[in-house]
């Protein structure tokens, strides 16, 4: 059997007297990027439901998850009101409530998916996940195919009229 035996001691090099003495690059390091939350590419074009829409841009396989939508974290009082804005101004509502107290507001986000329109016969499903926003494929999915999601429970509280063309469309956002 082996014995064990204790290392020497590590011997450290002296410290130069400047950074620069030795070669040391003293400019701060540039912030690393957060990773592309896209799985699989997705693009955005006209949609034939509403405005904008999200598009696969290659076939997706059934139960994947598709990406996520990124955006500024706000308390509900918040999103409500800029929902109200948004509404009146453009038309357009980019948020998703995270819990009864928080929402992420994707105005401003790059991710494509935040352009994914409501379905009553949706292909994907919305998961919030620890505070994110994710989107995975319920069946396989053709690229070239609008990706939609059922957006559930709304601040339009039933007075927008659902424009999906689904058999099973239930009429009412």
């Amino acid at each position: 059997m082996p014995t064990l035996r204790p290392l020497a001691p590590a011997v450290l090099p002296e410290k130069p007297e400047s950074p620069v003495a030795v070669g040391v690059d003293t400019a701060p390091s540039p912030r690393k990027q957060p990773a592309d939350p896209q799985k699989f590419k997705v693009e955005v074009g006209p949609s034939a439901i509403d405005g904008q829409g999200a598009f696969a841009g290659e076939p997706i396989a059934a139960r994947r998850k598709i990406g996520e939508i990124r955006g500024e974290f706000i308390d509900m009082a918040t999103a409500r009101a800029r929902a109200r804005e948004a509404e009146r101004t453009t038309g357009r509502i980019f948020m998703v409530a995270i819990s009864d107290k928080r929402a992420v507001d994707a105005t401003h986000s790059t991710d494509p998916l935040r352009f994914a329109n409501h379905s009553c016969s949706p292909n994907m499903v919305l998961k919030v996940q620890q505070g994110r926003v994710a989107f995975y494929a319920l069946h396989a999915i053709e690229a070239g195919e609008e990706l939609t999601a059922r957006y559930g429970e709304t601040h339009h509280a039933g007075r927008l009229r659902c424009c999906c063309g689904a058999p099973n469309c239930i009429g009412r956002l």
